[in-house]
């Protein structure tokens, strides 16, 4: 049985992002007898209603329990760039686990990210998902050399790019940077609408939203007995793990940490004061920036992240100075812009030393799945996450996860 701790959304996210005022939100149940359903997925946030649409089907029943609003933890502090390019560069990761395996990752993350935009799209909800180019820049320790030579590697997997030295970047993008890799095959979304649209088309196919959150699991038996804060008991077929950097104590990583994040939202800008094609930005340093624009015109541009700092108190506590940093980094980025903070936010986020999510079956837990360790492919590696583990439950064992197991060996 697995010792029960609370986390509070205020601890997930501190301060106001700007996403989804207004939306007519997921109706929780109140859990009010023992149930018993095909498949528990334990967590409403993006990873659990992207698994809630996908696993939800005529003839099996399923149900989520989140102790609180769905998707107003750690997915309302997401800046939902659907990057398919990981943390760690593909040189880096061909360099842990080699050229092979780490080209399949890089290319499974370019697919899923491709699927998302077919399915956000399908779903036919404002504000879907729009398809953007992303502008990966030299920075700080990763010179212009650093950029061609992962541009060299990622045209050696099959992947899409063009290397843009110093002249062509500035006069095609305006970036006064070394050089840079343009990407096409991201994505840009409002994560909560995305998130509450999935958990509709959940419910239109007969899963069930609880007010619950799970205290114990026993999976001794041939199911999953769950018990929940409120006294009753969920029994399982199979149960998803899809709480976000809370982790139960029966899921163990060595290769799992706990960092936070700030993010800053500007006032609207002119048009005309954006960069090329609304494209998607961030830095090829080890400390990087990451920057996106929005619907309505604002500059959302976040970093600084610390997994040193992880009480919430002490990171909400950083907020104002986190945003000085990040609004004077915006001025050196593109100084055209309006550099003032509307929205000012920070967010705790599950990461991997090696960049890879942790997908797959809990060692010694019999039909309990996870999905864990994101970084900063959150939405991305959320769906991945979703097709993988749905292939489990249809009894196939997709030889890819491999690559994100949970007890796989720490780089």
């Amino acid at each position: 049985m697995d010792d029960f701790h609370a986390t509070r959304q205020s601890e997930l996210h501190g301060g106001v992002a700007p996403w989804a005022a207004g939306l007519q939100r997921p109706i929780r149940q109140p859990l009010a007898q023992n149930i018993s359903v095909d498949v528990l997925i334990v967590g409403a946030g993006i990873t659990g209603s992207m698994m809630a649409e996908h696993l939800a089907r005529p003839g099996r029943s399923l149900c989520i329990i989140d102790r609180e609003r769905p998707g107003f933890g750690s997915t309302a502090a997401s800046t939902a760039m659907l990057e398919w390019e990981i943390d760690r560069s593909l040189v880096e990761l061909a360099e842990f686990y080699g050229f092979e395996n780490a080209a399949e990752v890089y290319r499974l993350s370019l697919a899923a990210v491709a699927g998302l935009y077919r399915l956000a799209h399908s779903l036919r909800f404002a504000s879907a998902l729009q398809a953007r180019d992303t502008v990966y820049l030299a920075a700080g320790d990763r010179g212009a050399r650093d950029l061609l030579a992962e541009h060299e590697i990622r045209k050696r997997a099959g992947l899409p790019g063009a290397y843009l030295d110093y002249k062509t970047l500035r006069s095609e993008y305006g970036f006064d940077r070394e050089a840079a890799i343009v990407s096409p095959g991201s994505a840009e979304v409002d994560p909560l609408l995305l998130s509450h649209a999935l958990l509709t088309a959940a419910a239109a196919r007969g899963a069930v939203l609880f007010d619950a959150a799970a205290t114990a699991y026993d999976s001794g038996g041939g199911r999953v007995m769950v018990a929940t804060d409120h006294g009753y008991t969920i029994d399982a077929g199979n149960v998803v793990l899809a709480t976000g950097y809370t982790m139960p104590d029966i899921v163990q990583s060595d290769l799992h940490k706990t960092a936070s994040s700030w993010v800053v939202a500007t006032p609207p800008q002119a048009a005309d004061r954006l960069w090329r094609d609304n494209a998607l930005i961030w830095e090829a340093s080890t400390d990087y920036l990451y920057a996106r624009t929005t619907a309505e015109h604002r500059i959302i541009i976040g970093g600084e992240d610390d997994d040193q700092v992880v009480d919430p108190e002490a990171r909400d506590a950083l907020m104002p100075a986190k945003a000085k940093i990040l609004l004077d980094k915006l001025h050196l980025l593109w100084p055209q812009a309006q550099p003032f903070a509307e929205y000012i936010w920070s967010g705790a986020f599950s990461t991997t030393v090696d960049g890879l999510p942790l997908i797959g079956p809990v060692p010694g837990q019999a039909r309990i799945f996870a999905a864990y360790g994101y970084g900063g492919n959150g939405i991305t590696f959320s769906y991945l996450a979703s097709r993988l583990i749905g292939r489990l439950l249809d009894g196939q064992r997709p030889r890819q996860l491999d690559h994100f197991a949970l007890d796989r060996r720490a780089v």
